[in-house]
């Protein structure tokens, strides 16, 4: 299952990489990690694993993901997010007069 979920994050990170602009890589990569999160919390629901603290289980993914996609979030600015979540021609000037 851990080698499921990481080839999960790294072959779109890598594809984000080459495919998006630089700007709204980290904010696609936060959303990505959070839709990763949200998949671990239902694959640990459904699947019942043994509760030995020696393991690591999906409820330890699903919480690493969202750390690492909280981390990215906070990273990335404001206007990078707003980037992703708009059209990418319709740009606004840099500054105003």
């Amino acid at each position: 299952m851990l080698t499921l979920f990481s080839l999960l994050t790294a072959l779109p990170a890598v594809l984000a990489l080459h495919l998006l602009e630089p700007e709204i890589v980290l904010p696609a990569f936060s959303v990505l990690l959070f839709v990763e999160a949200a998949f671990a919390v239902v694959a640990a629901r459904l699947l019942h694993g043994p509760d030995s603290a020696d393991d690591i289980t999906l409820w330890d993914l699903a919480g690493g993901f969202t750390l690492i996609g909280c981390a990215a979030a906070v990273l990335g600015e404001p206007d990078q997010a707003a980037l992703l979540l708009t059209e990418q021609g319709d740009l606004r000037p840099a500054s105003r007069p």
